[in-house]
């Protein structure tokens, strides 16, 4: 049995009653009322304003539409490439012949981005509710591109990027690069800017430390319990060889948490 662009929408939590799936075409101007279309080479950007902005003309885009729209780009004659989920929170504007809707780049699919190709089989329909295209096939899914590591000196990620690490295929490279290496890491909270500083030696990585956290943000913490892990960031202080003796490490945690005084004014508790 085909897959089908339904499924995948399920999936992603996004139900198909709360949804529209749009395909955007490059076309630099609309002939038919002068507005600038979008091009190869548009940004993210100008995608995004292009999308937010729609007809008031109801019989040309839905009186109140949707939560959720996947935007998918026009690819060949019949076919289709995802570029986002967008998340509709409302019309900001509406000028008689134009609507503004505030629209939001989502996390759904987002790692289906650019990768998900679907067949299109209405030509002549740029939008139709997700229950009418839950039946278009999935003509195929791109292998992700590898994203570069960044060095461990340069590695700072919030919390929903700890987790696309840890489990998207992209990122393979990072995770052999951070279960190579003991060491000393840093969590702010940036609500507030106190900050966290643990360890991980012996025979725990970094990668395994850092693995508890993305799957259940406090990595059993005492102190981290009870806050919101969406407002984490997490770096690395200093990495060690795994061979390290871990009394070189406890050493070297100390001097973090003394030096930027985590036990008074930070989240570590000893």
């Amino acid at each position: 049995m085909a897959l089908t662009l339904g499924p995948i929408l399920l999936d992603a939590e996004i139900e198909l009653s709360h949804a529209l799936v749009i395909r955007h075409a490059h076309v630099r101007e609309h002939e038919d009322t002068g507005f600038r279309g979008i091009h190869a080479d548009s940004t993210d950007a100008e995608i995004l304003a292009y999308t937010r902005n729609q007809s008031a003309n109801t019989q040309r885009f839905p009186a109140v539409p949707p939560r959720f729209w996947a935007v998918f780009i026009r690819e060949g004659g019949d076919q289709a490439r995802l570029w986002s989920v967008v998340e509709n929170r409302g019309e900001i504007s509406n000028d008689g012949e134009r609507r503004v809707f505030d629209v939001v780049v989502s996390e759904h699919m987002e790692d289906l981005r650019n990768r998900l190709v679907i067949g299109w089989r209405s030509p002549r329909t740029w939008w139709m509710r997700a229950s009418t295209a839950a039946g278009y096939p999935v003509v195929g899914i791109a292998d992700a591109e590898p994203v570069p590591f960044p060095g461990f000196d340069r590695l700072v990620l919030d919390h929903s990027q700890l987790q696309a690490v840890m489990r998207e295929h992209r990122y393979a490279s990072w995770r052999t690069a951070l279960s190579s290496v003991a060491g000393i890491y840093l969590i702010t909270d940036t609500r507030d800017g106190r900050h966290y500083v643990g360890k991980a030696d012996g025979a725990e990585s970094i990668r395994q430390r850092w693995s508890a956290y993305a799957t259940n943000g406090h990595g059993g913490n005492v102190e981290l319990r009870g806050l919101d892990p969406t407002n984490f960031r997490f770096s690395l202080l200093r990495v060690f060889d795994p061979a390290t003796p871990t009394a070189a490490v406890d050493g070297a945690e100390n001097h973090f948490k003394v030096a930027l005084d985590t036990r008074r004014h930070g989240l570590n508790r000893n």
